[in-house]
């Protein structure tokens, strides 16, 4: 770990960062250029304490994952975040198709839809990235670890993650989370990181198992989606997907029709904020 030369990096690239950049509001007491060591905490998702001892050469090497979290929260581009690693004493994540890097194009996307319920996913369903709004409609889908990271895993593993969804719906998502694995399985050409996930399912689920044998493919998703959230109670929402260039990640915004009940309850979640309990 190269603390001074880690030190300087991070706040030359704070600085050279402005509010409007990560879709923040430039107050009219806002005097430091760039952004401020707050701002980049919160949207690395760490304390203020912690970067700011970084910034001053004095905080404890950043993990691997808190590393990749504030290459997000600085926007950076695939060599920024590589020498970010560098510099905090970790070998370079691969440059495969299937990473945890988003790129800057779609996090700037993301930056603008605050009002929005919209997150970042790869191919695998594992949720990089939310919006404070899509926190409060589904929860806090970025804080799992290991397998448990992708949504297709915790479907056929974790009851409580059915919960989302209305259960007359479950039948037909099973069926699409086991298509879509199957196509991403081909795609990568059978790379371990899927082998192993479907590996782990098939000897927990039998449902998957049953699934798996079937070789489904290309099952058809409906674009609306009904949301059951534990205050506010179903939201029909139409789902866009924004597909990256490698098509790898997909940024999903969830919309209300204006003036229907759903579009009135995500006003209301925007207020009251994420829930408590095991949907969060």
């Amino acid at each position: 770990m190269d603390r001074s030369q880690l030190a300087d990096f991070l706040r030359r690239r704070r600085e050279a960062l402005q509010p409007e950049d990560v879709g923040l509001t430039r107050g009219p007491r806002r005097r430091s250029p760039g952004l401020r060591r707050e701002d980049v905490a919160a949207l690395a998702g760490m304390s203020v304490d912690y970067y700011v001892r970084l910034e001053q050469e004095r905080g404890p090497q950043p993990s691997e994952q808190m590393t990749a979290a504030l290459a997000r929260g600085l926007r950076l581009s695939l060599d920024e975040r590589d020498h970010l690693f560098r510099l905090a004493g970790h070998a370079i994540p691969g440059r495969v198709s299937r990473n945890d890097h988003v790129s800057p194009a779609m996090m700037r996307v993301l930056d603008h839809l605050q009002d929005t319920p919209a997150q970042v996913v790869t191919d695998l369903t594992e949720t990089l990235a939310q919006t404070r709004l899509a926190t409060a409609l589904l929860g806090d889908q970025t804080r799992f670890t290991g397998p448990a990271r992708s949504m297709i895993y915790r479907w056929f593993t974790d009851p409580r993650s059915r919960s989302v969804f209305p259960e007359e719906d479950h039948a037909l998502h099973s069926r699409i989370f086991v298509s879509r694995l199957r196509s991403v399985h081909v795609v990568s050409d059978q790379s371990p990181r899927t082998t192993v996930l479907i590996e782990r399912l098939n000897s927990t689920s039998g449902e998957f198992t049953r699934l798996w044998n079937q070789h489904e493919v290309g099952v058809p998703k409906d674009e609306y989606k009904t949301i059951v959230h534990p205050e506010v109670g179903d939201l029909h929402l139409h789902c866009q997907t924004l597909l990256a260039t490698d098509q790898a990640q997909s940024l999903l915004i969830f919309t209300a029709t204006p003036g229907s009940e759903s579009y009135e309850k995500l006003k209301l979640l925007s207020v009251i904020g994420a829930p408590a309990g095991p949907f969060s």
